[in-house]
């Protein structure tokens, strides 16, 4: 099973980055309207949405959030971690078609709690689209053995 787990408490350090990208399709945007049960027209329905400030169709926000939770749980801490908290703030919109990129970088890490917290933020180009803080619960070395 180690093959299958991720970074131990004990190999982590402040400043470590781990990210992923996806270019976010129509069908990826109707998956997560059905998975989620948020149908909200601004998501799914052009010609409400050309009625928005938007003009178009805009990506679930919560679509940015799992972006973050992939890299934690894929990446940095990686598989066995638990996310515990996250914080995020959205600050622009993310349309279809745009490829999104999702980075967590370590920023303290609590031994005797065994908290990892990571400055979380995804962006589309240049623009940050949105920013927060993760707290997850990382195995240490020693139990796993």
């Amino acid at each position: 099973m180690q093959e299958l787990h991720g970074y131990y408490l004990e190999d982590l350090e402040v400043g470590m980055s781990a990210s992923y990208a996806k270019t976010i399709s129509e069908s990826d945007v109707y998956m997560f309207a059905g998975i989620s049960g948020d149908n909200n027209p601004i998501h799914i329905n052009d010609d409400y949405a050309k009625t928005t400030p938007f003009k178009k169709r805009i990506v679930h926000g919560m679509f940015s959030a799992a972006l973050i939770s992939t890299v934690a749980g894929t990446r940095l801490p990686g598989p066995g971690a638990i996310y515990i908290d996250q914080q995020i703030k959205f600050r622009a919109p993310v349309f279809i078609g745009d490829t999104a990129k999702a980075t967590l970088t370590v920023t303290e890490i609590d031994q005797k709690r065994r908290r990892v917290t990571a400055k979380t933020e995804v962006h589309v180009g240049e623009t940050l689209v949105a920013t927060g803080t993760g707290i997850f619960m990382v195995d240490r070395r020693e139990a796993a053995e």
